[in-house]
């Protein structure tokens, strides 16, 4: 088998080894929500891990749900991604970009005139956002019309197109941590009486289309998705069935052999020792109809887990977050066992410099 430190192959992305960075907000982007310098520094000096996952882009005005994130929605934006993937690029490595639309998870203050959030149904969610004044309840949505949803699948396709002008390698769909397309898949979320609600092969209809809508633009090969099928993040109650409907959506998912998929065990950035969900089972589904796609696991691994992980075949790559924030050479430390930088959890969200670009790397 395999081990951590080898090279893979995830569709048409290949990969120098099995140590990946997983998606991090951190609210650094310019005005007009513009990748800039400091974010190419940031992910340049992070390319020594096997394939590098962004921060969550929203792909529309109305898909941001926190201050200062960058987008993919328009041409500036899409030039300050360029700066960002040629640095990466110049430094050897891969990246993608993680595509989002926050659904239900934002505020009237950072939406197009101040109008209310959108969501398959108007739940309102008990959760917070980053905003100007720090962070403050989210705002009650509205159910998004048929007409929205069909524009929100084009929206997706069309931010892939443009994460590829803007040289990534691929891109991955933000699946997970109860945003929009999270929001369409669970029943305690959605409760629609058209064609993307009522039963699970409703529900994953949206999710089935987003993606189908992008293999198709950019090619299945450098397309992949997150999904977190029990997290409770941003109030997402689980779904009544939720070993049913994830089993269900990589069903309908095989066909495409999509680049990869990354998953959330347990709940986002929570403890290890109750995992009520079999997570295997989704791994059989994927790979029987797609041995070559990439199978990465993310939440609380530590080195020993991952190495273990790995070589057992039960991952293709592990993804790592808070380590990556803090160790811009996480490969390298882990390969050689070395101690890891805890990171600064006041210097998560916002700023500049401190606890992004300044935390040293081993000599």
């Amino acid at each position: 088998m395999p081990t951590l430190f080898d090279p893979a192959r995830f569709g048409d992305i290949t990969l120098a080894n099995r140590v990946v960075m997983a998606p991090l907000t951190r609210n650094r982007a310019s005005p007009g929500h513009v990748p800039n310098a400091l974010m190419a520094r940031y992910y340049a000096q992070r390319a020594g891990s096997g394939l590098i996952i962004t921060e969550g882009t929203p792909i529309a005005p109305m898909g941001h749900g926190y201050l200062d994130t960058p987008g993919l929605h328009d041409d500036a934006q899409v030039q300050g991604w360029r700066v960002v993937t040629s640095a990466v690029h110049a430094a050897g490595g891969r990246i993608v970009a993680q595509i989002w639309h926050v659904g239900r998870i934002s505020h009237t203050s950072l939406l197009p005139g101040g109008v209310a959030p959108i969501s398959p149904s108007a739940i309102p969610a008990r959760s917070k956002t980053f905003t100007s004044k720090g962070f403050e309840n989210v705002s009650a949505p509205r159910a998004m019309t048929l007409d929205e949803v069909r524009a929100a699948v084009t929206q997706f396709r069309d931010a892939a197109v443009r994460a590829m002008e803007a040289g990534f390698d691929g891109v991955e769909v933000h699946g997970a941590n109860g945003y929009l397309v999270e929001q369409f898949l669970r029943d305690s979320l959605n409760t629609r009486s058209d064609i993307y609600g009522g039963g699970m092969a409703q529900r994953v209809s949206f999710a089935v289309e987003v993606m189908e809508a992008i293999a198709a633009a950019i090619g299945a090969g450098r397309t992949g998705l997150r999904i977190s099928p029990v997290t409770p993040a941003n109030d997402a109650s689980p779904d009544s069935d939720a070993q049913a409907l994830f089993e269900h959506l990589m069903i309908r998912l095989a066909p495409l052999k999509l680049a990869f998929i990354e998953v959330v065990e347990g709940s986002t950035g929570a403890a290890r020792d109750n995992l009520p969900f079999d997570y295997e089972a989704l791994h059989r589904i994927y790979k029987t109809a797609n041995p070559l796609g990439g199978w990465i696991l993310n939440n609380g691994y530590t080195r020993a887990l991952a190495l273990q992980a790995v070589a057992e075949g039960r991952a293709d790559a592990i993804s790592f977050g808070r380590p990556s924030i803090a160790n811009p050479d996480l490969a390298r430390r882990l390969l050689l066992d070395a101690p890891l930088n805890v990171a600064d959890r006041a210097t998560f969200y916002g700023g500049a410099e401190a606890g992004y670009t300044d935390y040293a790397a081993m000599e």
